[in-house]
């Protein structure tokens, strides 16, 4: 530690000197006492930086280039030596000693700007879904008459009749101690004119909240997708529905394994704090980049809506899902009251309302129901599979008059999980493939246009439909290309087809697929069209009684129906039938946002649904072991598959 000699009046001098910080692009500038950090500047003068972790350090998310002056900065591996040498810093880790000017780096701008636009995207395909906007956490202005010798009633019995009078039912209404003792100051502070916040829940309602003067408006609502491997946050303006941004990224309990069930037994050895510490931080983290990109504040945040699968909300919740592993597979909780954001942790407005998607069974949960909330089939006749392509396979067969579901445990394969190479859809994913017959070449088509460092799940599928009808594996999943072929390579003593050449990625390796990697795909397809087919002879039908397919999940946007059926992952039937309809799971959480008629609409979905379950079925598991194969055993199921089949 370096010393500084002086007396008690240079001591003073320094602890009182001011420094001026500099914002580029927009030239803003702060004053702040020397020792403050450049986050704590940027927060003083309102300039937007994202700090997931709250100034912890651990996030890596704040960055900064310093221009010209010098900060007192502390090594840190979340910046890469280029990064160190160009002048950037950690603006929460950055302390100031004197005057400087530093720069919002490009990227910061560029995401910003992304996370923007995606919610543009969002809101051109969802909005207009719901015709009347319902708050669950409302503010309503209220000017009430002062109190007078004739009119000596408590304050809050005149708050109650102002809130009579806006139609409230005050036998169900009620309030807690903390509004109670700030009331009187804040009943006078402007006359008597107030804004009270209710949160609105299905057997009561309460005044959360009590300011002066007129507050009223119906802020921001966040609608939250909570996946397996990834987390998806709207973030939605109240006033009409429009979603002002929107982000995504990928759920840190994914440390704890890559499915469900690890999860849980992660949760027993490690305890659900642990994870829902982790799932909080991803969902925050997340809400934190949507409001940087909109420059709004998270106290303005009132409503949310969240879906996830069964187990997802358990771990977010901090309840204990021990027992959804063991027989009879029965979750604590299947339809939870509204909530507050303070009691999940979501770093919200504290009262906040929120709302979470009911969930039928252990396996098949919320994010279910939030998927039929948006697609809308069980309020119409056609004959309609449902399929949510992600790790756990839930699967709905049903119409207007009854709705099936189970889950077929596909895995994380799909969104990238067990496989060597395997990533999310997004930007370096390779998405599409080709392979050419002669010199079995790919021609692959990436994500973004970026260099290649991964690949997605609908990459995956394309990959093995190519290797599959130009010879390069047989139907078993096993290489036909002899060992020394230019496209085939060795991981150990495992053979692998080379995907993409090093010159082609962004990782300077060539990217490769292994048998390990096939065989991963062909059970994750084998369970999901073995569930298909359970389920669908549960009801006395086959798959021509069909009337539509509707195929959710992340990675389906690049999905090729052609190649799927090749592989054996969708049925042989009219193409015609078959219904991209996007991320359901944060479509309906929306839609349950928006309007008390969803929020109602899910409940009935969940107790309509019954479920069937495959665990301990035999006939899943002999149709499983038949679907092992590409496409399957029964090649008169794939009959176009027959007759295209190139070698």
């Amino acid at each position: 530690m370096t010393k500084h000699s002086g007396g008690l009046d240079d001591v003073g001098a320094e602890e009182k000197k001011e420094c001026t910080v500099t914002f580029h692009p927009d030239n803003q500038v702060v004053t702040l006492a020397a020792g403050s950090t450049l986050l704590d500047a940027a927060k003083s003068g309102d300039v937007p930086l994202n700090a997931s972790c709250n100034g912890k350090g651990s996030c890596g998310k704040c960055k900064l280039v310093v221009v010209s002056g010098k900060v007192d900065h502390p090594s840190t591996p979340l910046l890469t030596d280029d990064e160190k040498k160009t002048g950037y810093v950690l603006a929460c880790q950055a302390k100031l000693s004197g005057d400087v000017t530093v720069r919002i780096p490009e990227e910061t701008l560029e995401k910003k700007l992304q996370v923007a636009g995606m919610g543009a995207e969002v809101t051109d395909r969802l909005k207009g879904l719901v015709a009347e906007i319902t708050l669950m956490h409302e503010s309503v202005s209220l000017e009430l008459a002062p109190p007078t010798m004739d009119d000596a009633v408590s304050d809050l019995d005149r708050l109650n009749r102002g809130l009579k009078q806006q139609g409230y039912d005050l036998d169900r209404m009620n309030m807690g101690l903390r509004v109670m003792r700030d009331m009187a100051s804040v009943m006078r502070s402007q006359n008597f004119h107030v804004t009270a916040h209710i949160l609105k829940k299905r057997c009561s309602n309460e005044v959360v909240g009590l300011n002066a003067g007129n507050s009223a408006g119906p802020g921001l609502g966040l609608a939250i997708d909570v996946g397996t491997t990834s987390i998806v946050v709207y973030l939605v303006d109240m006033t009409d529905g429009t979603v002002i941004a929107a982000t995504a990224g990928h759920n840190r309990q994914a440390a704890c394994g890559d499915d469900v069930i690890n999860r849980i037994v992660c949760s027993e050895k490690d305890g659900v704090k642990k994870l829902r510490t982790m799932a909080l931080a991803t969902i925050n983290g997340l809400l934190n980049e949507a409001l940087f990109a909109a420059g709004r504040d998270r106290r303005e945040v009132t409503n949310i809506a969240l879906a996830g699968n069964t187990v997802m909300t358990h771990l977010l919740l901090g309840i204990e899902p021990r027992n959804i592993r063991r027989e009879p597979y029965v979750p604590t909780v299947s339809e939870f009251p509204i909530l507050k954001a303070i009691e999940v942790g979501i770093k919200a407005d504290p009262d906040a309302a929120v709302f979470i998607m009911p969930g039928p069974a252990g396996y098949v949960g919320g994010d279910i129901v939030s998927g039929l909330i948006y697609t809308g089939f069980h309020r119409e006749e056609a004959m309609t599979l449902f399929i949510d392509v992600g790790t756990n396979g839930e699967i709905v067969l049903g119409n207007n008059q009854w709705l099936l579901t189970a889950s077929c445990s596909a895995g994380p394969a799909f969104e990238g999980g067990g496989v060597r190479w395997g990533m999310r859809a997004e930007e370096g994913a390779i998405e599409k493939v080709a392979i050419d017959e002669d010199t079995m070449v790919s021609e692959i088509s990436v994500v973004g246009g970026k260099p290649a460092r991964g690949i997605c799940g609908s990459g995956m599928i394309d990959l093995i439909s190519e290797m599959l009808m130009t010879g390069v594996i047989q139907a078993n999943g096993k290489f036909a290309l002899d060992a020394d072929h230019p496209r085939m390579a060795a991981i150990g003593d495992e053979k692998a087809f080379v995907v993409a050449t090093a010159d082609q990625t962004s990782v300077g390796q060539d990217i490769v697929f292994t048998e390990s990697d096939i065989d991963t795909i062909i059970r994750s397809k084998g369970a999901v069209y073995a569930g298909f087919t359970v389920l669908l002879r549960q009801a006395g039908i086959d798959f021509s009684m069909l009337d539509q397919v509707i195929i959710t999940g992340g990675f389906g946007q690049f999905l090729n129906i052609e190649k799927a059926i090749t592989i054996g992952l969708l049925p042989d039937i009219d193409r015609a039938k078959f219904k991209y309809m996007g991320n359901s799971s944060a479509a309906g959480a929306y839609m349950a946002l928006l309007s008390e008629k969803h929020r109602k609409e899910a409940v009935h979905v969940c107790n309509s649904m019954t479920y069937v379950d495959f665990s301990s079925n035999n006939e899943f598991m002999s149709e499983f072991t038949s679907a092992l194969f590409l496409p399957h055993t029964n090649l008169e199921d794939f009959p176009s598959v027959r007759r295209s089949k190139r070698p």
